[in-house]
C-alpha cells in the first residue's frame, strides 16, 4: 500500500512539474514548424521548437484547415515574456507571458498579435483585455482631438472629459485587477499621459506627445527590461513619432529621438542592446549618417568589455563601399611606381571599375566603356582586374591606354574586392576627386547616363 501511495505521490508531482504553451491557428500556413523564444533586451534566446499539426475542421458547413501546436516547460523555465515565431521570412510572432501557469491561445496567423485570444493564464487573459480596453477607449479619445483640431469651432470638450475619465477608470480598474501579477509594470507603462483638456493646435498635440511619450515607462524595471515592450516603444518614437518630409530636418529628428532614448537608460547592457536594435533598424533604409552617429556618439563611449568588436567591425565593414564614404584605400605598381587611390589627383572624378579577362560579359563591356570615355578629360578609370594570374591581363590591359591598371590576385577572395563587397563583375563606382562615392552604376548605360546629365 506504502508503494502504492508513493507511485501516486511521485506521478502527481512530475505532473504539476511542467506546463504547457498549446496554440491553434486558422487558417493555417504553409510551414509546419514554430520557434520558442525567451525575450531579454533587445534580443531573444532560444528555447526550442515544435511541429504544427494540421486537422480539418467544419466551420458554417465549409471545410478549414486548422493548425496546431505544443510545448512543454519544465518547472524550472524562467518567468518572463517569451515569442513564438512561426514564418521568419515575414516576421510572424506571438508574444505571452509564461508565469508558472499553462497557456492557451488561438490567432490568425496573418494578424496574430491583434486576433490572439487566450483561453487559459490568468497573466495573458488580463493583459490581452487591457489591451484591447484601452487601445479602443483611447483611440475614442484622439478621435475627439482629430476632430476639436478639424474644426475649432465644435465643442466637444465635454465629451473629450468623458472619453479621457473612461481611459483613467480602465486604467485604475485594471491596476487593482493586476495587483500582485507579473504584468501590472506592463499595464502602468501603457498609459499615455493625455492632456486634461483639449489641445489647440496640432504643433501643441504633437509636442506634447513627444514630451510626455515615455513619462509612464521605468526604463529600470527588470519585467520591462527583458520583453519586447520597451523596444517596441523605442521603436514607435524615434521612427514614427518623430517625423519630418524634410530629409535634413529628419535626420536632426532622428538624433535627437536617439539621444533621449538612450539617456534614460542606466542599465549599460541594455543600452548596449538598444544601440545595436537601432542600429539594424537603419541598416535596412541606408541610413549611414544615423549608424555612424550611433557608433560614435554612444556605442564608443560605452564600456570596452560590452562592446562587441565584430559587430562594430562588420558594420563598418558592411558599409565601406556605399555612396556617402570615401572609397577604401589600396595601391598598386604603374610604370614603376606606387600609386595610391587617396592620393590620386589627375581627374575631377573617377570611374573605378572591378572587372576580370574570364568574365565574358566584361569583356565586352569594357571596350565600349573606353570608347565612351576616351576623349572625356575630366575622367579617369581604374580598372580593377579580378584574376588568379597576371597572363591575360597583362596583355589586354595594353587594348585600353591611358587608364590606371590594377592587377588584383586571388579574384574573388582579393582584399580590396571583398572590402568593395564585390559578387559580381564588372562593378562600377563612380568617385569625385576627394575619392567619396557619389554613385555605384549598375550597367554601362547607368555610367553613360550619370556623366550625360553630369
Amino acid at each position: 500500500m506504502k508503494k502504492i501511495l508513493a507511485l501516486i505521490f511521485l506521478i502527481s508531482s512530475f505532473a504539476h512539474a511542467q506546463y504547457t504553451v498549446n496554440a491553434t491557428m486558422s487558417p493555417t500556413i504553409d510551414t509546419d514548424w514554430v520557434i520558442l523564444y525567451k525575450i531579454e533586451g533587445a534580443s531573444q534566446r532560444f528555447i526550442q521548437n515544435s511541429k504544427i499539426k494540421i486537422d480539418t475542421i467544419s466551420v458554417q458547413g465549409k471545410k478549414q484547415a486548422l493548425g496546431s501546436f505544443s510545448f512543454t516547460l519544465p518547472e524550472n523555465t524562467k518567468i518572463g515574456s517569451y515569442r513564438i515565431t512561426y514564418n521568419l521570412e515575414n516576421a510572424g510572432f506571438v508574444d505571452f507571458i509564461f508565469n508558472k501557469e499553462d497557456v492557451s491561445f488561438g490567432f490568425n496567423p496573418k494578424y496574430a498579435n491583434q486576433t490572439v485570444t487566450f483561453t487559459t493564464s490568468k497573466e495573458n487573459m488580463v493583459y490581452k483585455s487591457y489591451l484591447d480596453k484601452n487601445s479602443k477607449a483611447q483611440e475614442t479619445l484622439d478621435s475627439i482631438q482629430v476632430a476639436a483640431l478639424q474644426s475649432p469651432d465644435l465643442n466637444l470638450k465635454k465629451k473629450y472629459k468623458k472619453a479621457l475619465n473612461k481611459v483613467n477608470d480602465i486604467q485604475k480598474n485594471y491596476l487593482e485587477a493586476s495587483n500582485g501579477m507579473y504584468v501590472q509594470p506592463f499595464i502602468k507603462a501603457s498609459l499615455r499621459n493625455n492632456p486634461p483638456e483639449i489641445l489647440e493646435t496640432p504643433e501643441k498635440y504633437m509636442s506634447n506627445m513627444i514630451d510626455t511619450f515615455f513619462d509612464n515607462i521605468d526604463f529600470n524595471n527588470k519585467t520591462l527590461l527583458n520583453s519586447s515592450f520597451l523596444t517596441s516603444r523605442i521603436t514607435d518614437y524615434v521612427f514614427y513619432i518623430n517625423y519630418s518630409e524634410d530629409k535634413e530636418t529628419q535626420q536632426n529628428l532622428f538624433k535627437k529621438s536617439v539621444d533621449t532614448v538612450l539617456s534614460k537608460i542606466n542599465n549599460v547592457t541594455y543600452k548596449k542592446d538598444v544601440i545595436e536594435f537601432l542600429v539594424t533598424q537603419f541598416e535596412t533604409s541606408m541610413n549611414l549618417e544615423l549608424i555612424d552617429y550611433l557608433f560614435e556618439t554612444h556605442y564608443n563611449k560605452l564600456p570596452a568589455n560590452l562592446q562587441d568588436k565584430k559587430f562594430k567591425e562588420g558594420k563598418k565593414a558592411l558599409f565601406a563601399a556605399e555612396i556617402g564614404r570615401i572609397a577604401p584605400d589600396f595601391s598598386w605598381k604603374e610604370d614603376g611606381k606606387v600609386l595610391t587611390l587617396s592620393k590620386l589627383k589627375d581627374a575631377e572624378n573617377y570611374l573605378l571599375i572591378f572587372w576580370s579577362t574570364t568574365c565574358s560579359h566584361c569583356l565586352h563591356e569594357i571596350p565600349l566603356v573606353y570608347k565612351y570615355l576616351k576623349e572625356n578629360k575630366k575622367v579617369k578609370v581604374i580598372a580593377f582586374s579580378l584574376e588568379k594570374d597576371a597572363f591575360g591581363w597583362n596583355s589586354y590591359k595594353k587594348t585600353l591606354p591611358n587608364w590606371h591598371h590594377v592587377l588584383g590576385l586571388n579574384k574573388w577572395q582579393n582584399k580590396t574586392a571583398r572590402t568593395y563587397n564585390i559578387v559580381s563583375t564588372p562593378s562600377y563606382f563612380i568617385l569625385d576627386a576627394n575619392k567619396k562615392i557619389i554613385a555605384k552604376p549598375e550597367l554601362l548605360k547607368d555610367v553613360k547616363q550619370f556623366f550625360t546629365e553630369k
